[in-house]
Order: C-alpha cells, then sequence, then structure tokens
C-alpha cells in the first residue's frame, strides 16, 4: 500500500478554492481513494471557535502578533486530532489552506518577521509537511471582482489591495522556492481551463 498523501490547497481571495475543492474531491472518488476533507484555520470544535474569531467582526482590532497565535492554536489542535491521525489510518488529507498561507497572509500581508512564523511551524508541526501544495493564482482585480460578488467579506476580505498584492507575491515566492512541492495554476481563467490544470497536476500522484 502507498502511503496516504497529504494535499493542500491555497491562493487569495476570489480564485475558485470552493470549485475546485470539489473537483479535486471528484478525482480523488474515481480513484477509489479514501481521503478526509478539511480547512483552516477550523477542522475541529476549538479550530472553527477560533476561526469565527479570526474570521469575524467582534475582535476586528486584535493585534497581528495575536492573530498569529491565534492560527497556530488552531493548526496544532487540528494537527493533533485530523490530520495525524488519518493519515495513521491510511486516508488521505486533503486541506483547504494550511501553514503556506500563515506565511502569505501573516508574514506577507501583515508583514511579521518570517523566521518567527518559520519558529512556530517547526514547534507546532514537527517534520509534518504537505506533500503536494495546489496554488490557484490570479491578478487580485480578478480575485477581487469574483469575490465581490460572494457574501459579505469577512475581516481579511475587508483589506486593502496592497495587502492583497504582499499576499499574493508571498505565494508566488514560495512556490518558486518549493517547485516540488508548490504548483502554480492560473486561475485567472474559466473553469474548464482552470481544473485541466488540476489534473494535470493530479495525474502525477493518482
Amino acid at each position: 500500500m502507498t502511503r496516504p498523501l497529504f494535499v493542500t490547497l491555497e491562493g487569495t481571495e476570489g480564485v475558485g478554492k470552493t470549485s475546485n475543492m470539489e473537483f479535486i474531491k471528484s478525482r480523488l472518488k474515481d480513484k477509489g481513494i479514501d481521503f478526509i476533507e478539511t480547512r483552516e484555520p477550523g477542522g475541529t470544535p476549538l479550530g472553527e471557535a477560533l476561526r469565527a474569531m479570526l474570521l469575524g467582526e467582534d475582535f476586528k482590532g486584535m493585534s497581528d502578533d495575536t492573530e498569529l497565535m491565534l492560527m497556530f492554536a488552531a493548526r496544532a489542535e487540528h494537527v493533533a486530532r485530523v490530520i495525524k491521525p488519518a493519515l495513521e489510518n491510511q486516508q488521505w488529507v486533503l486541506c483547504d489552506r494550511f501553514t503556506d498561507a500563515t506565511y502569505a497572509y501573516q508574514g506577507g500581508g501583515r508583514q511579521l518577521d518570517m523566521q518567527r512564523i518559520q519558529g512556530l511551524e517547526n514547534w507546532v508541526l514537527g517534520d509534518l509537511r504537505p506533500d503536494l501544495t495546489i496554488l490557484l493564482d490570479a491578478p487580485i482585480s480578478v480575485g477581487r471582482e469574483r469575490a465581490g460578488k460572494r457574501s459579505t467579506p469577512d475581516r481579511f476580505e475587508q483589506e486593502r489591495d496592497a495587502f492583497f498584492n504582499r499576499v499574493r507575491e508571498t505565494y508566488l515566492a514560495r512556490a518558486k522556492a518549493e517547485p516540488e512541492r508548490i504548483k502554480v495554476v492560473d486561475a485567472s481563467g474559466d473553469l474548464q481551463s482552470v481544473q485541466q490544470q488540476i489534473q494535470h497536476v493530479l495525474k502525477h500522484l493518482i
């Protein structure tokens, strides 16, 4: 039996993570792969409570350091209660965002010290890292136009373009530094073209 894989999906607002997550799930199901789907922040009762705090309006003025530590608090619980047990049970893990998002949003967007994030990553994750990260990439103007057609923006979605440009640049820099793990998919086109690219990435795994 081949070992189960940990696959993450990343990207800025409005790049189509929800639709493409469904596509990835359908491909895994077609291949008879046993997997779980989860998300960050969230994935556990504690993580979902922290997600509500992080994305909602009640604590809109929280400090950047508090935001960072809450992200990792949710992640520590997520890894211990969901991700590691699933992998040990020979299930693949498909996760909507993971630590790359923290580097992008808190490191790039909030401009926090990347070494501080790396220290927290090493502490919380040990040697656990995604096997594959699919990065859906599109210009910020495209993503914001799409996101604006959805529900009321959350605390992050209310940030200015400069914030999201830093987020995108950080994602792309990480992809350039780790090309074997992070596969960039051009998400600026129609859904069919995006999913063709994802299918090409997945065929090497499944």
